[in-house]
């Protein structure tokens, strides 16, 4: 474990953002903007999400993302031929100069965030740049590698944050008084609208002021590894040593953060209460699923608590036995990563009571989604652990640190829309 930490102050590099050209739909070759967008790969959780997104136009950004062939090398093959060919046949097409762009959202309540999508230098953690707080599975960032490698694209932005409010900030609100490149609403009830910054004083205002800035990533682990991987795969300088993020502003545009929930497949809500029977309070709530969610914030307050769900009930799980906290959780670790629900439920639940390997797609899965959550546990007789959210700041704090959380510990957003701006390496 790494626990030198890393501080904005000394951090030899700041954040490097460099224009490009980006790919974009043509909106007069696709039944809509909206149609073709997509959430993030890996928060596509309806059970026919892929097909109900593929349906929706035959020009959607899953067909990317995720496509659908049988093996792992025909997906990626699959995915860098339809690449090709929507750019044969003007489809996607490049923007006619290199900028960087900003992207709004802003949901039917109003909450609005605004930030500035970029292709960033690629830095080790070490360098106290770009700051993970998470861990990765290796499968999964072997299979965004391919991806990326064959269709030699960064196909969707990680979300990236940072705390600046300075002139970077200016030029986002005032790009933002201007008539957008594209706006579209989502089915989600999102609206998107997209600027280009291609005016040279204004994009050298924005890297200057990045250039004294320390990001972390919120959304987008796997994706950041993979950058670094194939960075690595390729002598610099090349294209490789930049990836497409989009970075936000939470001085002035604070994130939302949830949890992200586990289903474990194969065990039955009863196996997993005899299990923890002595070893954690076990109350029984027959509530609707916000009065369940709502226990669970109070009882996080005093410490680790979780609800198990998926035999038509939530069970309540806090008041860990301390002599198993301390049986189980590694002592080598600042106290508030050792205090974390993500940390006990990896180390102590998983691990110890439940024996369920946390890297096996077979045993468990992981869903930003609470009401899909239950209810496939419901549908298929696993075990569906819900999650309350950490605060940010013990994210950023443990990051400074160079201590990572327990994977999928965290779900920041709003996150980007797939689809609304692509990087092709070699335009």
């Amino acid at each position: 474990m790494n626990t030198a930490g890393h501080s904005e102050a000394t951090a030899r590099r700041g954040l490097e953002l460099t224009p490009f050209r980006g790919l974009r739909y043509d909106p007069d070759r696709v039944g809509s903007l909206a149609s073709v967008t997509s959430p993030p790969y890996d928060v596509v959780v309806r059970p026919d999400g892929v097909h109900h997104l593929q349906s929706a136009d035959p020009y959607n950004i899953v067909r990317l993302i995720l496509p659908q062939a049988g093996t792992p090398s025909a997906r990626t093959e699959q995915a860098a031929v339809t690449l090709r060919r929507w750019l044969d046949e003007g489809i996607l097409t490049a923007d006619p100069e290199p900028g960087l762009y900003v992207y709004e959202q802003q949901d039917e309540s109003g909450m609005l965030q605004r930030g500035v999508i970029g292709a960033l230098r690629v830095s080790e953690p070490a360098e106290g740049v770009v700051l993970p707080h998470e861990d990765v599975m290796p499968p999964v960032v072997a299979d965004r590698a391919a991806l990326m490698r064959a269709t030699r694209a960064n196909l969707e932005p990680l979300l990236l944050t940072y705390r600046g409010d300075g002139t970077a900030a200016e030029v986002v609100e005032r790009t933002a008084e201007k008539p957008p490149l594209l706006a579209t609403t989502t089915e989600d009830g999102f609206r998107h609208r997209l600027w280009s910054v291609t005016d040279p004083a204004d994009l050298a205002r924005i890297q200057s002021d990045l250039a004294h800035q320390q990001a972390l990533i919120a959304d987008g682990h796997h994706r950041w590894a993979t950058y670094l991987r194939l960075r690595a795969e390729h002598p610099s300088p090349s294209p490789w040593d930049h990836g497409l993020v989009l970075l936000v502003d939470t001085a002035r545009y604070p994130l939302r953060v949830r949890a992200i929930h586990r289903l474990l497949h194969g065990l039955p809500v009863a196996d997993a209460l005899a299990a923890v029977e002595g070893l954690f309070r076990v109350r029984r709530l027959d509530t609707p699923l916000a009065e369940a969610l709502e226990t669970l914030a109070d009882a996080s307050c005093a410490g680790n608590a979780f609800l198990l769900a998926g035999d038509g009930a939530f069970h309540l799980l806090d008041h860990p036995d301390p002599d198993l906290l301390a049986r189980t959780i590694p002592a080598d670790h600042p106290a508030a990563w050792r205090s974390l629900d993500a940390t006990v439920l990896h180390a102590t639940l998983l691990d110890h009571v439940w024996h369920i390997p946390e890297d096996s797609p077979a045993h468990i899965a992981y869903i930003h989604d609470t009401a899909a959550t239950v209810a496939k546990a419901e549908r298929d007789g696993g075990t569906a652990v819900l999650m309350h959210p950490v605060r940010e700041e013990v994210v950023r704090d443990l990051a400074r640190q160079g201590v990572t959380m327990p994977r999928k510990s965290t779900s920041f957003g709003p996150k980007p829309a797939s689809g609304l701006v692509l990087r092709a390496l070699e335009i």
